[in-house]
Order: C-alpha cells, then sequence, then structure tokens
C-alpha cells in the first residue's frame, strides 16, 4: 500500500436485507494512520458496515477499498492488511493462549510462528498465562489476547466492533491503553462502540450512524463534546421509540 493511498475508500455503500436498509449510502475516507470511532444505536448497522469493510459480507451497491484493495473481490491479499475484533472472540476455549495464536500463525503461513505468537502474547501482558486454558481467562483477558490474535500477523488496519463490551471499568481502562499502542504505531483504526468516553478520547474522527447513514462525521478536534454527548443519546432514545427494542449492542 502507497503511503499516499486512503487506508479506507468508500462511496454510496449500501447493504440491505429485504427492505431493512443496514447501511445506506455511506461515504467514508480513512487515510493511514487514522482513528474513526463509530457511535449509533442498536440496529444502526454499525457492525454490518464492519462485516462489508473486512469482507465477511458484500455489499448491495456501491464500492469499498480496503488498503487499495476492492472489498467485494474477496482478495485473499486484503486479509493480510486487516486485523479484526469484536465482542465475540472467535478463540479456542480448550486451547491455551500460545496454542490459538500459533494455531492462527501456521493458518497464515507465518515464519517463525512460535517466536511471533509469544510476542504478540507478551504484548498485550499476558505471558503469565500463557500456557493456561482460555476457559479460565476473564473478560478482559479474552478481549487482550482478541487483540493479540489480530495483530499476529501485524496488520495495518484494525476494525474494532464494540470491544468493551462485557467490560468493567478496570478491563476497559486496561483495553483501552493496548489499543492507543496499537494507533501510536501508525495503525489505521476504525471502532464501533457505546461507550462514549473511550470512544472519543482515543479517536481523531467521530462519527454517527443511524438508520444505516452518516448523521455525523467530523475530526475530534472540530467536536463540541457536550453537544455529541446529547446528539448520541437522542438518536438511541429516538430508536428505542421507534424500534422498541434497548441499548445492548
Amino acid at each position: 500500500m502507497e503511503s499516499h493511498e486512503n487506508a479506507l475508500e468508500v462511496r454510496h455503500l449500501r447493504k440491505a436485507f429485504g427492505v431493512i436498509k443496514a447501511v445506506d449510502g455511506i461515504d467514508l475516507e480513512l487515510k493511514q494512520g487514522e482513528f474513526l470511532t463509530i457511535f449509533g444505536p442498536n440496529g444502526a448497522g454499525k457492525t454490518t458496515l464492519i462485516k462489508i469493510l473486512s469482507g465477511l459480507t458484500k455489499p448491495t451497491s456501491g464500492t469499498a477499498k480496503v488498503a487499495g484493495f476492492d472489498v467485494s473481490e474477496g482478495n485473499p491479499e486484503m486479509r493480510k492488511e486487516i486485523g479484526v475484533i469484536s465482542h465475540s472472540t472467535c478463540l479456542y476455549a480448550d486451547l491455551t493462549p500460545l496454542e490459538n495464536l500459533m494455531f492462527l500463525a501456521k493458518m497464515h503461513g507465518l515464519e517463525e510462528p512460535q517466536d511471533r505468537s509469544l510476542k504478540a502474547i507478551d504484548e498485550v501482558g499476558l505471558s503469565q498465562r500463557r500456557n493456561d486454558r482460555v476457559r479460565t481467562f476473564s473478560r478482559g483477558m479474552l478481549q487482550r489476547l482478541s487483540i493479540a490474535r489480530a495483530i499476529l500477523h501485524d496488520p495495518k488496519i484494525l476494525f474494532l466492533d464494540e470491544p468493551f463490551t462485557g467490560l468493567d471499568l478496570h478491563a476497559s481502562n486496561v483495553l483501552k491503553e493496548h489499543l492507543k499502542k496499537l494507533h501510536d504505531r501508525h495503525r489505521t483504526i476504525l471502532m464501533t462502540t457505546h461507550d462514549i468516553s473511550c470512544g472519543l478520547e482515543m479517536c481523531n474522527k467521530v462519527a454517527l450512524q443511524v438508520k444505516g447513514k452518516f448523521a455525523f462525521l467530523e475530526s475530534i478536534e472540530d467536536v463540541d463534546r457536550d453537544q455529541f454527548e446529547i446528539m448520541y443519546f437522542d438518536a438511541v432514545r429516538n430508536n428505542q421509540f421507534v424500534m422498541g427494542i434497548g441499548t445492548r449492542g
């Protein structure tokens, strides 16, 4: 990926499930090293957007390029450039952290899989638990191991889908510090979250997604935090009224 290229380029992106427009005409550009946090109520289409950008589902229309690759083409080279972290850890509970990561390293065809795995485990502060079964881990530890899994192949772009879900304050703060370190290394990050404090603190761009559209997209220095919080919670309340659902997810 050339240094002058955008990490992400999205044009008129849409994804429909029958009459439901999960993603409805989103336009977005992210330069290398930028960190975008997307807020939005449940059902706004945030997870669907990440699934499209990570190549897990195809858009109905529009285009999206990630690391210069068209996401609709299913190019395996694109997967080398991205890492995905979500509230679903995709870890094998009966394996150890080292076994989980070594299995993935071999799947990626990485050289020195054990050394790469041990380094990633150390980076997220789990070296002392590297030989324990993952099923014994707390939610916070699982998310930290998910980071190690996502960065094992040293991707340029990270997609984080609600990474703070189910974490207590201490675990959230630990996870936040690890994510800051990843961004300091000039990775491009796109994160969805309901956590206003963590989400605004880490990003340099912020968006509000409502009913599949970006109702707001600005650089963080142009954002009035109090006004943004009012706008976000209004969107959540209106979504509850319209859809009759809670704010989970």
